[in-house]
């Protein structure tokens, strides 16, 4: 039994450092494939971005609380399905990429239900009026991540690049079906707006340094 004990622990401690040997040869494979300030780039867009896909999930998340048993029930849930699978594309990137996530998802989590649910409780057009600000918020910080990404290198991000305007597409068609769904006729429409993408652009800069 002695003798098989060390066997085990050596076939353990030689299967550690074989792992451990490819973990870090991955790694100096993976880094030297960009520049710091190329991999910086990166860190700070996958951060975001999944912070924002977290936000958004949670949003949806709140407005189907209040507004899940009414007539726009299915539009938001069809919204949120497409926000999850955003959502776990980031958080399969996050990894992949070996970016630290932002230290403040347990506030999105929370600051994006309560958005969600109060605009619901606001009305069915309130809640429409809060998807096109934060939509609109996004797919503009998405189309600035695209030319960031195109100036740098577009065959080097080209799955990146697929990816982002998959999604940026979703975000601008969620935004149109907010306006179809009377998303103008909220109450205080403007400045209900206004207040909501200063909210989206101060947590996307919150996210880029922390």
């Amino acid at each position: 039994m002695a003798v098989n004990m060390r066997m085990v622990s050596a076939l353990f401690r030689q299967t550690l450092c074989v792992r451990r040997l490819v973990v870090s040869q991955h790694c100096r494979s993976f880094n030297s494939q960009y520049s710091e300030e190329t991999k910086e780039m990166l860190d700070t867009f996958i951060r975001v971005d999944h912070a924002g896909e977290l936000g958004a999930d949670r949003i949806y998340a709140g407005q189907m609380a209040v507004l899940g048993n009414t007539s726009v029930g299915p539009v938001i849930q069809e919204m949120w399905d497409q926000e999850k699978d955003h959502l776990k594309k980031f958080e399969e990137l996050i990894p992949e990429y070996r970016v630290r996530p932002t230290f403040f998802l347990p506030f999105w989590n929370v600051a994006g239900f309560a958005l969600g649910a109060g605009s619901a409780l606001l009305g069915k057009e309130a809640a429409m009026a809060c998807t096109v600000a934060v939509e609109e918020v996004i797919g503009e910080h998405y189309d600035s991540q695209i030319r960031a990404l195109f100036k740098d290198d577009p065959e080097k991000h080209k799955a990146l690049l697929e990816t982002i305007k998959q999604f940026r597409d979703d975000e601008l068609e969620h935004l149109d079906t907010g306006l179809k769904h009377d998303a103008e006729e909220a109450p205080m429409y403007a400045a209900l707006s206004n207040i909501i993408k200063i909210g989206c652009k101060g947590a996307i800069w919150i996210a880029e340094k922390v």
